[in-house]
């Protein structure tokens, strides 16, 4: 009976375009009334994709069972020649138009409707569809088993998980993606992705090399202070690609100013050129900015400057560049949210918005920061204040209480030493209250102990929200995390609406990390359009800070594993020493650092740290690197750890002598003896003597 009523659905709407919305409503009305929940849940379903223009209405009202176990729905095809209409001897009316099926005939606005000169009627005639016969009440007591047996495994077409009560109905499960309800809709798009940044495109792209059509619209939204920029998202615009520049900057700046004379080196004034530094980190984006565009286009993606926001579950409103009288809609099979997050400013501290920038402009900012309030202690925080005072200049951080919140505390203080060794100061437990600003341009702040400083540029770095203002999330009821303004997705990606789904740092719980959202990525659309059934793994997911000294890690910390563990169940391998390079010339501290004439040497700048399981061989849960090169040495160990080394397999591998890295090869005292694990002598992580 269902595909009856979907079937007369179709004709009715497919045959006539005056349908109104009243119409709509009383149809509505009356088929709850008089007909199954279950088969009243795929008629508005089909309804409300098949009138597309009434579809926001319908979908609004029954958003929660939208597609919910449709699989009785696959092989039925909606086609209603030469076939009989049987309705229980119900009728449906709808804006002056009866539909009667006690031996009555089916008309609209006195206008009879016929199929193949056959009429529709309930009384002594049954539907069939090809050649079986299928009474209203079989079906409904058929379709009621099947959800009874799939009870609570929507999606699983998509998530491809074979779950303990569906083994005997998978295949079916996973073929309704092609043979389905959804084909029985034509579509402008196979796959529309929102947001350019590397997940979206990351997706789109692989979507497209397994077959499907592909729209991604990608539009940039200017900071508070105006700064905008091209395809590629938060990574390659105002994130990993320039903070990386800009680190290697610093971080020259370093050795030319501190080692450079003790190796023989004898250098003039040093003198940094911002703009110089600016305009080559922003020729290189520009560059990487065309080849995406560029790499779109080979991949057969259609890329198009559009701000995008969801009218429905299969369609999408976007105005081009942005201009709202240029209004297009577009529909599309599935549809893919991948528009990344923004920083957040506090909405209490009177004058921040206005005043302050972020990591959105710091990357292109038109003059030289000078001295700087730096707000946060997130990696941005710490990367952005690491890489400004390696250039030269006067750096505060405000911290309200930890550094590095969620990474290893023992790691994150190593790099807050180091950076205070380095000559930035740390506020601890003081924030901002107000910011106002001065007649000579400079920015004038007033602490929460009270006191007040003038600087020339204030940052924040306060946490990032994702990026959904104007996607019309909430008209289609896409469940989010209030907080973050994040999507709440499963570990498929998918929300809570069967077409919707979401990759990324808009992604509620996911590493905020360019990487992940291409693996990520990449795995959706090959799920959804190779009949893949990968999903993505969230664990051991390797990172790196680059402050001024770099910090890798991968895995759990030392807090989170014994918070999941237990303490007694975990064992951790450490080791403290100095680089050799830095070791060899003696670096000196910053002056704002010494706490008299005596106290001018750095203190150990490395930091090596495996934490295992002692239960399981000493399955190595965590590893932790500080010291130079940390991105580089942290990615080769991630697949050891991926492929659960144990402690014993690094005991027997042999080092490479003398790097830093292969102190992990000569790991021995554990954080439980209690003895010292600071090595003696200089040869960095090797044994010496």
């Amino acid at each position: 009976m269902h595909n009856v009523l979907a079937g007369f659905g179709f004709m009715l709407i497919r045959q006539s375009q005056k349908t109104s919305y009243n119409s709509i409503k009383q149809l509505n009305s009356n088929f709850e009334k008089k007909s199954s929940y279950f088969l009243n849940i795929h008629f508005l379903n089909f309804l409300s994709l098949s009138l597309n223009t009434q579809s926001k209405i319908i979908l609004n009202k029954k958003n929660n069972i939208i597609f919910y176990n449709n699989k009785s729905l696959n092989n039925y095809k909606y086609n209603i020649i030469n076939k009989s209409f049987s309705s229980s001897n119900k009728s449906f009316s709808s804006s002056n138009k009866s539909y009667s099926s006690s031996n009555k005939s089916y008309s609209s606005s006195n206008k009879s409707y016929s199929s193949s000169n056959k009429s529709y009627s309930s009384s002594n005639k049954s539907y069939s569809s090809s050649n079986k016969s299928y009474s209203s009440s079989n079906y409904i007591k058929k379709m009621s088993n099947e959800i009874n047996v799939k009870k609570n495994c929507d999606h699983i077409n998509l998530r491809g998980e074979n779950c303990s009560t569906c083994n005997n109905i998978i295949e079916n499960k996973t073929n309704q993606l092609n043979n389905g309800f959804a084909n029985t809709c034509s579509y402008d798009y196979d796959y529309i992705v929102i947001g350019g940044g590397p997940g979206g495109m990351a997706s789109a792209k692989e979507a497209a090399a397994n077959g499907a059509k592909v729209l991604l619209l990608d539009f940039v939204k200017p900071s508070n202070q105006g700064t905008k920029w091209g395809l590629g998202g938060t990574c390659v615009n105002v994130g990993c690609v320039p903070k990386k520049l800009m680190h290697y900057a610093g971080h020259m700046g370093s050795l030319f100013k501190l080692d450079s004379g003790p190796y023989g080196w004898e250098l003039g004034q040093i003198k940094h050129d911002w703009d110089k530094l600016v305009n080559t980190v922003q020729s290189h984006i520009h560059s990487l900015n065309f080849s995406y565009t560029v790499g779109l286009r080979s991949s057969k993606v259609k890329y198009i400057n559009g701000l995008a926001k969801l009218k429905n579950m299969n369609t999408v409103t976007y105005y081009l560049k942005g201009d709202k009288t240029k209004e297009v809609d577009v529909t599309g099979k599935y549809i893919l949210i991948a528009t990344g997050c923004r920083p957040n400013i506090p909405e209490d501290v009177e004058g921040a918005k206005e005043l302050s920038i972020t990591s959105d402009d710091i990357f292109s900012l038109k003059k030289a920061p000078g001295k700087t309030l730096v707000v946060g202690a997130s990696y941005v925080a710490l990367e952005c204040a690491g890489f400004l005072n390696s250039l030269g200049y006067d750096v505060s951080v405000a911290v309200r209480s930890i550094v590095l919140r969620g990474f290893d505390q023992q790691c994150a203080n190593k790099v807050k030493t180091f950076m205070i060794e380095q000559g930035v100061l740390f506020l601890d437990g003081i924030l901002p209250k107000k910011l106002t600003k001065e007649t000579n341009g400079q920015i004038k702040v007033l602490f929460s102990n009270g006191n007040t400083e003038i600087y020339d540029t204030v940052l924040y770095a306060t946490g990032r929200k994702g990026d959904i203002e104007g996607l019309n999330l909430q008209a289609l009821n896409i469940n989010m995390d209030k907080n973050s303004n994040k999507i709440i997705t499963d570990k498929y990606s998918c929300t809570n609406i069967t077409s919707i789904f979401a990759v990324g740092d808009v992604s509620f719980k996911c590493p905020e990390l360019a990487p992940v959202c291409i693996k990520a990525g990449e795995i959706l659309a090959r799920r959804l359009f190779k009949k893949s059934n990968e999903i993505m793994d969230y664990t051991y997911i390797p990172t790196a800070i680059y402050t001024p000294i770099e910090y890798g890690s991968c895995g759990y910390s030392e807090e989170s594993a014994y918070a999941t563990f237990g303490k007694e169940n975990v064992e951790i391998y450490l080791q403290e020493f100095n680089n050799l390079e830095i070791s060899a010339v003696h670096r000196k501290k910053h002056k704002k650092a010494q706490k008299d004439d005596f106290d001018i040497d750095i203190g150990s700048t490395c930091l090596s740290k495996l934490i295992c399981l002692k239960n399981q061989e000493n399955i190595v849960i965590g590893f932790h690197y500080v010291g130079p090169n940390a991105g580089e040495v942290t990615q080769g160990m991630a697949l050891a750890i991926k492929l659960k080394v144990k402690k014993s397999d690094f005991d027997t591998c042999v080092g490479i002598h003398p790097t830093d890295a292969e102190s992990f090869m000569n790991l021995t005292i554990t954080l439980s003896s209690g003895l010292s694990f600071a090595a003696k002598g200089g040869c960095g992580g090797g044994k010496c003597g």
